[in-house]
């Protein structure tokens, strides 16, 4: 069980650290990732969270019920020891492969959006440019028209 767990949790870390920084394989990433969010996708995902969130609390829950049996006066003998040592080894590394899992899918959101937020502001731009330009063009245009004027007179 331990083995699979620290795969996982390197494997969420490879994927944050190629999400924070703009390596070549983001984009692929990126898009495998809205593709995993469409269908079926999140159900499978909230189903495979869930169950490992019940792992979880069933660890912590014999965490609790052996360190319950060192608190009624005798000490824990060795066998429980190990048991507890690696009962807190299993519930650590769920937890952290929870919350990694929960900061991939923020970070994959929030690029989703600072994308979506660079294309609009690109959008006024170019909007803003070219009211800039017609203004521009209006004023030479009255210019052009009093010089006109001028050389009339």
């Amino acid at each position: 069980m331990l083995q699979p767990l620290f795969y996982l949790v390197f494997a969420e870390v490879f994927v944050i650290l190629l999400l924070l920084f703009r390596t070549p394989l983001r984009k692929p990433l990126l898009l495998l990732l809205d593709k995993a969010k469409q269908g079926r996708g999140p159900v499978v995902a909230s189903t495979a969270g869930g169950t490992l969130f019940v792992i979880l609390l069933s660890i912590l829950y014999n965490i609790i019920s052996t360190q319950k049996r060192s608190t009624d006066g005798s000490p824990l003998n060795t066998t429980d020891q190990l048991i507890l040592a690696n009962h807190l080894l299993v519930a650590s590394l769920l937890g952290v492969s929870l919350f990694l899992g929960l900061m991939i899918d923020r970070l994959h959101y929030y690029i989703k959006e600072l994308r979506l937020l660079r294309k609009h502001m690109e959008a006024v731009r170019t909007l803003d440019k070219r009211n800039d330009e017609g203004k521009i063009k209006g004023k030479l245009k009255t210019e052009v028209a009093e010089l006109e004027e001028e050389e009339k007179d």
